[in-house]
């Protein structure tokens, strides 16, 4: 269904997502599901890779994917990170944050868990050009929901896959809650026209 709604783009969105994130040490993979952004990742040299996601599932299915990679795997969610303070050095997540029951605690734990000097970076859904808008939107709400129902057999799943992207705050809107979070150095890049973009924040010195 990744590949169907985003004709394959987003395994480049996410690739650009772990190139966002430099450096050695421990990196977190938040909402990490099968790890298809960690095994990213772990090409960097020197570091640790977790995978944090609170479907079991999910995550075994992610282990026999990657069975090659030291990856570790921890259930959490993100408004409790089962972290301690100051421990990591970079966290990525993706498509994973409009799922958060409450965002500004997802926001507040994650930097309480970065390290000063440690890395954010969020790929998510956003909101494309305003000359994409008249295309984008009714592909988005008629032809997703119809693709959920042919290949995943539940379209109920993907019409909550569309509300949520629309609930998301846009792009303006997110980098001002990551400043209000604590970070700094906050920006973002578009990524097919603003279809989706990825925020990144750096967590000041103490």
């Amino acid at each position: 269904m990744n590949d169907l709604m985003s004709f394959g783009i987003h395994r480049l969105w996410k690739r650009r997502l772990a190139a966002d994130l430099p450096g050695r040490g421990l990196f977190v993979d938040l909402a990490g599901g099968t790890g298809d952004v960690a095994a990213l990742l772990m090409r960097g040299a020197g570091r640790q890779v977790l995978v944090i996601d609170p479907s079991m599932p999910m995550m075994n299915e992610g282990r026999r994917k990657h069975e090659a990679m030291p990856i570790r795997w921890l259930a959490g969610e993100a408004e409790q990170l089962p972290l301690p303070d100051a421990s990591a050095d970079g966290l990525a997540v993706a498509f994973g944050l409009r799922n958060a029951t409450c965002l500004e605690a997802a926001l507040a734990e994650t930097v309480r868990v970065l390290k000063p000097g440690g890395v954010f970076a969020c790929l998510e859904f956003s909101r494309p050009l305003k000359w994409l808008r008249p295309f984008y939107e009714p592909y988005s709400f008629h032809v997703i929901p119809r693709l959920g129902a042919w290949v995943a057999g539940n379209p109920a799943a993907y019409r909550y896959l569309v509300e949520s992207i629309r609930n998301f705050p846009d792009q303006q809107g997110f980098a001002a809650m990551l400043e209000a979070a604590g970070l700094a150095a906050v920006g973002w890049r578009n990524l097919s026209f603003g279809i989706a973009c990825i925020h990144r924040g750096i967590k000041p010195p103490a």
